[in-house]
């Protein structure tokens, strides 16, 4: 089988990249070529490793500018591009790879799951305004946990533990990417400083003929969570949405949608606050407005 290179953005603590270092560099298989690590200007930077490639952007560009710069690193057919904070079995990389053998080439991803058991959805439907808008109607979150809700916003409900099936796109905890067919598309447009990065990469790589698969026979363990504000997260979710949306089209049809799901939402606050409840239905309807605007601050 192929053998693959591991590209790891880094950006924060080093402490979870240096553990999936050694969990890396202990792997069974022999397919593991290297392990490049990308530093994306980092407050505290990944220090020097033995058997580790560390390159150090100059400026903060986001996930889809780390793993670029990593790429440029990579000389085997496939780079295995993996979150910093993941827990991998012993045979991870070797099981991946046969997995993904039958497709090659593709983009594969693994079956996710957080610390405590519980499943990210990582296959997904190329986004719709109507995804969007559904995954914004706060008065359906009560749904989260049903099929009906998952499509409605998105995601691909076939892809459970077991079950190995194409998709239009994978979500970009673990990714198995072909070089060749990345760097001929361009890899990741860097407009995208967080969100929406790892779709527009896989749509343009279906144009091109390469699929993307969920390998949900093999598992890996996502901490998640991340360390920036959940407020400023939420800029970023929409304003990559956004961007997608101007690119291949539906944007106005996005914000039109958006906006109507926000003044839904500000009916049932009003009530809710007419009721008693603690919220603030005025507030909350300029807050997500305000997520409509452009030019939103970067930063980590």
């Amino acid at each position: 089988m192929t053998s693959v290179t591991v590209v790891i953005p880094h950006y924060g603590d080093p402490a979870t990249a240096l553990a999936l270092v050694r969990s890396l560099q202990t792997q069974g298989g022999g397919l593991l070529a290297g392990i490049v690590v990308s530093d994306d200007a980092s407050p505290v930077p990944f220090p020097e490793t033995e058997g580790v490639h560390v390159v150090r952007r100059e400026r903060n560009g986001g996930f889809g500018s780390a793993v670029n710069t990593g790429m440029e690193r990579v000389e085997t057919e496939l780079a295995l591009v993996l979150n910093s904070d993941l827990e991998i079995g012993a045979t991870f990389v070797e099981d991946l790879v046969r997995a993904a053998y039958p497709w090659q080439p593709a983009v594969v991803s693994p079956h996710v799951v957080r610390p405590n058991g519980v499943q990210e959805w990582i296959g997904a439907h190329f986004p719709s305004p109507a995804h969007h808008a559904t995954e914004w109607l706060s008065p359906l979150a009560r749904f989260r946990e049903s099929d009906a809700w998952r499509e409605g916003v998105g995601i691909d409900s076939r892809c459970t533990e077991g079950v190995v099936v194409p998709v239009d796109w994978v979500k970009g905890a673990a990714m198995l990417i072909p070089v060749g067919p990345f760097r001929a598309v361009g890899g990741f447009d860097e407009a995208y400083f967080m969100f929406a990065e790892e779709v527009d990469l896989q749509r343009r790589l279906r144009e091109v003929g390469v699929p993307s698969i969920f390998a949900g026979t093999v598992t890996v363990i996502h901490e998640g969570g991340g360390s920036s504000d959940p407020e400023r997260r939420r800029h970023w979710l929409v304003e990559s949405r956004l961007k997608y949306a101007a690119k291949w089209g539906g944007e106005s049809a996005l914000k039109a949608s958006l906006a109507t799901a926000s003044v839904v939402n500000f009916g049932v606050n009003a009530l809710r606050q007419m009721a008693g409840r603690d919220v603030d239905s005025v507030a909350t309807l300029r807050r997500e407005l305000g997520y409509l605007k452009p030019g939103q601050e970067r930063g980590q």
